[in-house]
């Protein structure tokens, strides 16, 4: 999350939650659905609406974390022990009932499955693919629905969308597809390590949707999202794109889509959600020493 902290502190809280009950949707993802009292006034902006999750370490009841959500929490958070302090992610609002204070949250299962789970998957994957009712997190999230975690915003003129993501994509894709009214028209692409990863992803858009399923043994940073776009008639008109996953994997592809394909560089909204050959910890660790020097 790249708010900044004053804006922070009015457009998001800390909301404490429990699991209510989790679904395991494919080999590679589990969807976990959070519930709890405080979740009713959780919100979410729909779309690609993102949050921070923040999780116990094993044999903690519940996450460590500062009080309030307000300018100082981060540094607070920095200043406790590292085997102390909460476990924090980035994770996307996959759907929402404000009714029953729910929030589904899909987990992608990296490294849960190897022959060494336990070394291979980060500490986030190892806690959902484990989660059971009442497991105690908190969410860092929108107080507002006008918030700045939501990237998904094509402009009126957008004549058609360009959705293209990996698995890690998949839930923002998702809701994506909820939000669209009818008579958009969007070409979109998903690539899944499996074919029984596959979801059905119904949308009131007209909204044609190409799954692409990865083949393990061989895995470019490029990858099958690619080499699919590159090789589509796409459609005339003023295009929107929104693309997400792993970060060369979308590099490329907005690089192409600028290049080759002409589109406006303003016009394509862009996420690298991890990164090949860096594991969960490295990609924190480097956010927050970043976050450490812009603060300094």
């Amino acid at each position: 999350m790249t708010t900044e902290p004053a804006a922070m502190a009015v457009q998001f809280r800390f909301f404490e939650a429990h699991v209510v009950r989790t679904l395991r949707l494919g080999p590679s993802m589990v969807r976990v659905t959070f519930g709890g009292e405080q979740l009713k006034d959780f919100a979410g902006g729909g779309r690609d609406q993102s949050f921070s999750l923040f999780l116990p370490h094993p044999g903690q009841s519940a996450p460590v974390l500062p009080t309030e959500a307000g300018e100082g929490w981060f540094h607070e958070w920095r200043a406790l022990p590292p085997e102390v302090r909460a476990v924090m992610r980035s994770y996307t609002v996959r759907a929402q009932d404000r009714e029953r204070a729910e929030v589904d949250v899909d987990f992608a299962l990296h490294g849960t499955q190897a022959p060494a789970a336990s070394a291979a998957a980060g500490p986030a994957a190892r806690w959902a693919a484990a989660a059971g009712p009442g497991d105690r997190v908190v969410l860092l999230g929108p107080a507002v629905e006008g918030n700045r975690s939501v990237g998904f915003r094509p402009p009126p003129d957008a004549d058609w969308l360009l959705i293209a993501g990996d698995e890690t994509a998949l839930p923002a894709i998702g809701g994506i597809m909820d939000w669209l009214p009818a008579g958009v028209r969007a070409r979109v692409w998903i690539e899944v390590p499996h074919a029984e990863d596959i979801q059905d992803l119904p949308s009131a858009a007209e909204a044609e949707i190409t799954w692409l399923v990865r083949d393990s043994a061989r895995r470019p940073v490029s990858g099958p999202l690619l080499e699919a776009v590159r090789a589509a008639e796409l459609p005339g008109g003023t295009p929107y794109a929104w693309i997400a996953g792993e970060s060369g994997a979308v590099k490329a592809l907005r690089r192409h889509l600028v290049r080759e394909r002409g589109f406006d560089r303003k016009s394509v909204e862009f996420s690298g959600y991890w990164r090949l050959g860096a594991s969960e910890e490295d990609l924190r660790a480097e956010a927050l020493s970043g976050r450490a020097s812009e603060d300094s």
